[in-house]
Formats: structure tokens, C-alpha cells, sequence
């Protein structure tokens, strides 16, 4: 399997997953969990981890993950390499026990990190193992809802200060979470650029200049040359300045570029044009069907492409 970009710096936050070898379990039993509980623990009090958020599955588990000191790498071999040697000993067995190296996406947590802890929460309910989050023992969630204290390791003061104080912002996040039940929605983690950044434009154009551009290990990587050649919103929009005399078609014309091209989410994208997220998607695809019947405006849109390297 090919290498991951790793972008690694202090007080970063990272949405981690690890998923069985040929995806089979992971964990069999209550002393499974609870030992890898423990790493977790040990992952804190050793490697200066901070964790906010999990949830383990039978084949998987997912971590809302912060390090202050900038050594993911470091935290995650310490995790998955004890609890791997656990599992083998106690199992006789040997060899992988995780389908190759951990998935890890940088996280912009003022903006994202409430979705993705109540994305963590929900997942036994999406996998159809319990019918309410609360229902399922091997979550951070009781924490988070005051129904059991949380251990010493597990930081919920981060995510919870976002919905008040004392005992209201238990009820608050239940009802953020609870929200969702019964309802599909979006992975907030289908808008991570090159599966790899979760955030702001600034934010991921802000990564990649520092941890991305120029690093002579990342420049065959598949995600780093994603980031590398994607414009930013306000790039697009001094390009498409004058493509056509009407103001309805530039800006189209700009929304159709910043969806298509920019690696921005819809949010971004919508504030950035005065628009709401649906609307985003609804004005990119009518400008493509504009652009069917257009042949000269597609050919200056084709040379805005040719000068922003899309």
C-alpha cells in the first residue's frame, strides 16, 4: 500500500481511523476494548496525546485526536503497535492485525470538530447495532452527555464548551446529536481535500504552503500533488473577472470553477458567493449545461483553466 501524506505539527487535530486486516475484527470482547482503552490512556500520560472523542467498532475504530507536541506518528505507532502485540500474544498469532497504516485527516476543530465527535457518536447507530447512541457502551458518548464521568484521559471540555456550561451543555449535545436520528446525512469527512484536510479554504491553503509545498518527500504523492495545484476562491474569482459582459454568467462562471476546481467545501464556497450550500451544486451544474451551448464561453473558460493549471 502506498504511503499517506503525514502532516504532523503542534496542536494539530486529526480525525484517525484503523480498520482490520482484510477487515476483520479487531476487537472480540469486552477485555479487547477495554485494553485498548488502556493504550489510549498510556498514549496521554506517555506522548502528550489529548483525545476528544471515540468509538470502537468490532473491525475499526475512530479517534478525534490532538497533539500538542506534533508527533501523530509517534502516538499511533505507540496505540496500534501495543495493542497488536496484545491481540498476537493472547491469540498465538502473528503478522498485521490493522489493514495497512492508520487513516489520519487534519482537522480544522473550531469548524469541524463538533460534526465529526457527533459523525464518531453515531456510528454504531449507522452500522445498525443499537437504535440510539447511548445504547452502545464502547463510545465516548455517555461521556458526553452526563450519564457516566469520563476518565482522566478523555478531554470532552473541548467540544462541550461549545454548548454552554455546566449541566445544560449535556442536554444541548445530546439534542445536536439526537438531531440526526432517523435521517441521512452527509460524512462531514466527504469534504476532507485529497483525503487529507478538513477546513477553511485559508486553512487548508495555509497547510499546504507550510507543510505540503516544496518537501521533497511528498512530491510523489498522490494527495500532496492534489493540494499543490489547487487555485484558491479568490484566484478564480480575479480570473473569471470580464469572461462575459454579463454579471449573472461570471459569477456562475466563478461558482462552476470554485466547485469543480478549488478543493473548497460547499460552505466556503456559498459564503464566499452569498449563496447557501445547496445552492452551490444547483448553479455548477445549470452552468454546465450553459456551457453545452455556449462554445465561445466554453473556450475562454478553457484558457481560465490553462492559466490556473487545473
Amino acid at each position: 500500500m502506498g504511503r499517506f501524506l503525514r502532516i504532523e505539527y503542534p496542536g494539530a487535530y486529526y480525525h484517525v481511523t484503523s480498520r482490520g486486516n482484510e477487515r476483520k475484527d479487531v476487537f472480540r470482547n469486552q477485555a479487547d476494548r477495554e485494553q485498548f482503552l488502556s493504550y489510549l490512556e498510556s498514549s496521554v500520560n506517555r506522548y502528550d496525546a489529548v483525545i476528544h472523542a471515540y468509538c470502537l467498532m468490532s473491525n475499526h475504530y475512530h479517534l478525534l485526536i490532538e497533539t500538542p507536541s506534533g508527533n501523530l506518528s509517534k502516538i499511533m505507532q505507540h496505540i496500534n503497535g501495543a495493542y497488536t502485540n496484545y491481540f498476537n500474544i493472547k491469540r498465538k498469532r502473528s503478522g498485521h492485525l490493522f489493514q495497512g497504516r492508520y487513516k489520519a485527516v487534519v482537522v480544522e476543530a473550531d469548524e469541524y470538530a463538533q460534526a465529526l465527535s457527533r459523525y464518531i457518536h453515531l456510528n454504531p447507530v449507522r452500522a445498525k447495532i443499537v437504535a440510539r447512541p447511548e445504547e452502545y457502551r464502547w463510545s465516548s458518548y455517555l461521556d458526553y452527555i452526563g450519564v457516566s464521568k469520563p476518565p482522566a484521559w478523555l478531554n470532552t471540555s473541548f467540544i462541550l464548551g461549545y454548548f454552554g456550561s455546566g449541566e445544560e451543555r449535556f442536554g444541548k449535545y445530546r439534542g445536536f446529536v439526537e438531531e440526526l436520528l432517523g435521517s441521512e446525512y452527509e460524512n462531514p469527512l466527504g469534504g476532507a481535500v485529497a483525503t487529507t484536510i478538513l477546513g477553511s479554504q485559508s486553512f487548508i491553503s495555509k497547510l499546504t504552503e507550510k507543510h505540503v509545498d516544496g518537501k521533497q518527500n511528498n512530491r510523489e504523492l498522490p494527495a500532496a500533488r492534489l493540494l499543490k495545484t489547487k487555485p484558491s476562491l479568490q484566484a478564480i474569482l480575479e480570473a473569471v473577472k470580464n469572461i462575459s459582459s454579463s454579471s449573472k454568467i461570471e459569477k456562475n462562471a466563478g461558482i462552476y470553477l470554485c466547485h469543480k476546481y478549488s478543493g473548497a467545501g460547499l460552505k466556503d464556497i456559498g459564503e464566499k458567493f452569498g449563496i447557501k450550500e445547496s445552492a452551490v451544486s444547483q448553479a455548477s451544474r445549470r452552468f454546465v449545461e450553459v456551457l453545452e451551448r455556449d462554445r465561445e464561453l466554453a473556450g475562454r473558460l478553457e484558457k481560465i483553466r490553462s492559466v490556473l493549471k487545473m
